[in-house]
């Protein structure tokens, strides 16, 4: 459709001879925040790499137009204490993929490096090696450089599995703003089911195929999604009678 920066059709992808994923289709708009969530194996992993083009699909069709992609990737390199770069140094390699050999930084990158490192709150730890940095920290880092491009779409893959419950709380808080505020349409894995209804606009649950796909509203309403997940886990998904946090 027209009005989608993403849509995926009748999307099929075998592994040698095992089937990963089977006749997904659904479309994103611009603007959106999905939260892409499943069970263990169910190929949330190997979709987003197909929706990247890190994987050709098996059948199918994948548009993306020609829409700037940031992606944060679920084991971003794993720094060390020796390793020699700076959060800004880190930030600004999100700004090479655009340019034409020779490679190199130049003035005016300095200000979107800044802009990326304010936007998250960790300009005043520009210059600070990154494997001295919490775990939290270098998550915003690598978030920066995932959106240092300005990209429309930005995909996460299970971002917060390394980080404790504030800073996961921080991370997501972190995402809603962006969204709500830039209009980045964000799709983004987790495993954490339980708390994604609070900050997405949208869920994807799929386990090799899609088995839900639209709003929290009509999550909550899916008496299919309530035979499947039962009652119970259904509407602490929903997050729709949480007086707490209230509806999105």
């Amino acid at each position: 459709m027209p009005d989608e920066i993403i849509t995926v059709k009748d999307l099929h992808f075998k592994y040698q001879t095992s089937e990963v994923l089977s006749d997904v289709a659904f479309g994103v708009k611009p603007g959106a925040f999905v939260g892409i969530v499943g069970p263990n194996g169910s190929g949330k992993t190997t979709l987003v790499r197909l929706i990247l083009g890190l994987l050709k699909p098996t059948r199918g069709e994948i548009c993306l137009g020609r829409a700037r992609i940031g992606y944060l990737p679920q084991k971003p390199f794993p720094y060390s204490l020796r390793f020699p770069s700076t959060a800004a140094e880190v930030v600004g390699l999100g700004l090479l993929s655009l340019k034409i050999f020779p490679k190199g930084l130049v003035k005016n990158d300095e200000a979107a490096i800044d802009w990326a490192l304010e936007l998250l709150g960790i300009w005043d730890i520009k210059h600070k090696l990154i494997g001295d940095l919490s775990g939290g920290q270098q998550q915003r880092v690598f978030l920066a450089r995932a959106l240092v491009n300005e990209p429309e779409v930005l995909i996460l893959d299970e971002p917060t599995l390394a980080l404790d419950p504030e800073a996961r709380e921080n991370f997501f808080a972190t995402l809603k703003k962006l969204n709500d505020e830039r209009g980045t349409t964000i799709l983004l894995v987790t495993h954490d089911i339980g708390n994604i209804g609070r900050y997405a606009r949208q869920l994807l649950y799929i386990d090799k195929k899609v088995v839900f796909y639209g709003g929290f509203d009509q999550f909550c309403d899916s008496s299919e999604a309530g035979e499947y997940f039962g009652e119970f886990a259904h509407h602490i998904i929903c997050h729709r009678h949480d007086q707490t946090h209230g509806n999105h």
